[in-house]
């Protein structure tokens, strides 16, 4: 996997999302474009449609061509991911609306949550090493992950309470994809523990949920928002 940091956010973004989308539908986008070749008239070259219909008995495909139930653990964890993914992007619109400075983090993490969909797709019970080698995760990005908390928290005073998710638009939006993290990592725990997927996947999770707690403090704080404090009721 290439390092994230030398690419600009909006390129790489669109680099990574088309190769997981080239990885996990690449039979199907190919055939789907052999087959509007074919039917295209001149000057009606026909773009591939969006619906394949193959997941419409209730499976679908993984990157090493295997059929499962749409159900399974590994599309369960791949829809998480998905989520968590979505919620980050709700979180950064809101911290864009308040000129935060870190929303560049998010743009590059939405990118990573790419890599590891690509992870969790190819189950390596079932892959050939061409797969394993398209798809590897590596630890960098729980380095960066590190850093960055690290200077979040230099900045923020000590947490003292158990706090409440609130502190603006931004910092709940964060905490929602906070929740959002810990439900896909719990189920991408199991795919790990199995050997199905890399290792380092599943610490990512564990520590991009901590990064998005000391981001939602972050935001907070530097919008002059108190976070609500926990309080035994009486």
């Amino acid at each position: 996997m290439a390092s994230f940091i030398l690419k600009p956010a909006y390129l790489y973004c669109v680099v990574r999302t088309s190769r997981f989308k080239s990885l996990f539908n690449e039979h199907r986008t190919r055939n789907a474009l052999v087959s509007s070749r074919r039917n295209a008239t001149d000057g009606d070259e026909r773009v591939p449609k969006i619906y394949t219909k193959t997941g419409d008995k209730g499976f679908s495909s993984t990157f090493t061509g295997e059929r499962r139930p749409k159900e399974d653990h590994i599309f369960e964890a791949l829809g998480n991911t998905d989520e968590l993914s979505s919620a980050i992007g709700l979180a950064r619109e809101f911290c864009l609306d308040k000129g935060h400075t870190f929303t560049y983090q998010l743009d590059k993490i939405q990118c990573i949550l790419q890599d590891v969909g690509s992870n969790i797709a190819t189950p390596l019970s079932s892959a050939r090493e061409s797969h394993i080698k398209k798809t590897k995760f590596t630890a960098q990005p729980i380095a960066d992950l590190e850093n960055w908390i690290d200077t979040f928290t230099a900045e923020l005073p000590p947490l003292t309470n158990f706090i409440l998710p609130s502190g603006g638009k931004g910092s709940s939006a964060l905490h929602v994809a906070r929740t959002v993290c810990r439900r896909a990592e719990r189920s991408v725990a199991p795919i790990v523990r199995s050997g199905e997927a890399d290792p380092d996947v599943a610490k990512f999770l564990n520590r991009l949920s901590d990064y998005l707690f000391t981001a939602a403090r972050y935001a907070a704080e530097k919008e002059g928002n108190e976070a609500k404090i926990y309080k035994r009721p009486e």
